[in-house]
C-alpha cells in the first residue's frame, strides 16, 4: 500500500464553490480506477475548523505502485490537475496498515491527517509496533470510517489518515472537509499490519 497527497493552496478570496463543482463533475471518473484503494476529495476553507487557508488536498491510498504511477504520469488523471493548477509537489509514504472503523458503512464527511517525527535515536521496530497498536485502538473509535498509517523513510516521520462520518468526532491533526470518496479497491488494502507489508 502507498499513501499519497498533494496540496493546492488557493487565494484567500478563492470561491471554493469552483472546487466543489470540479469534484462533483470529475470525481466519479475515479470510482473504478485500477490500483486505487481510495481517494478522498478533501478541502480546507479559510476560517472553517481553524484553517488559515483555502486548499484542495486530495488523499490517496494505492494498492500498488503501478496504479499510482499510471495516475501520475501514465495519463490516469493527474494531467487534469496540472492543466488547471500547475504541477504540485506530491507527498508519498509507504503504507503500514489500513483498518476499517465502526462507521465503515456510513458516508464519511470529514478527514484528519496527523503527522509526527520519529526521533533519530528511536528503535524503528518498536516505534512502528507502537503506532500499529495505536492504530488498532483508533480504528475502534466511534465515528471512524477508515484509518491508515504510513511512514516517510526520507524524513523519518509517521502519518495517520482518518476518515470520519461525523466532523464533530474528528480528533487531532489537520482537519479537512470530505466532498467525495472513491473506493474502487478499499477492501484490498484494508487489514494487515507490519507483517502485511
Amino acid at each position: 500500500m502507498y499513501a499519497m497527497q498533494y496540496e493546492i493552496t488557493l487565494p484567500a478570496d478563492y470561491d471554493m464553490a469552483v472546487i466543489r463543482h470540479r469534484v462533483t463533475t470529475k470525481a466519479p471518473a475515479l470510482d473504478n480506477l485500477p490500483g486505487l484503494g481510495l481517494k478522498a476529495y478533501l478541502i480546507r476553507e479559510r476560517g472553517v475548523d481553524g484553517s488559515p487557508v483555502n486548499q484542495y488536498a486530495p488523499f490517496y491510498l494505492w494498492d500498488s505502485a503501478d496504479g499510482m504511477g499510471a495516475f501520475l504520469w501514465g495519463g490516469g488523471g493527474f494531467g487534469g490537475i496540472v492543466d488547471s493548477f500547475g504541477r504540485p509537489a506530491v507527498q508519498h509514504w509507504t503504507g503500514i496498515a489500513c483498518l476499517a472503523g465502526p462507521a465503515r458503512n456510513a458516508a464519511p464527511r470529514a478527514a484528519t491527517r496527523h503527522t509526527e517525527p520519529i526521533p533519530a535515536a528511536a528503535d524503528l521496530t518498536a516505534v512502528i509496533a507502537t503506532a500499529v497498536a495505536d492504530l488498532g485502538r483508533r480504528a475502534r473509535l466511534a465515528g471512524v470510517h477508515t484509518v491508515a498509517l504510513a511512514v516517510d523513510p526520507r524524513s523519518w516521520g509517521l502519518v495517520r489518515f482518518t476518515l470520519w462520518d461525523d466532523p464533530a468526532a474528528a480528533e487531532d491533526g489537520i482537519r479537512y472537509q470530505l466532498l467525495h470518496l472513491s473506493t474502487p479497491h478499499l477492501e484490498a488494502i484494508t487489514g494487515g499490519g507490519v507483517s502485511g507489508l
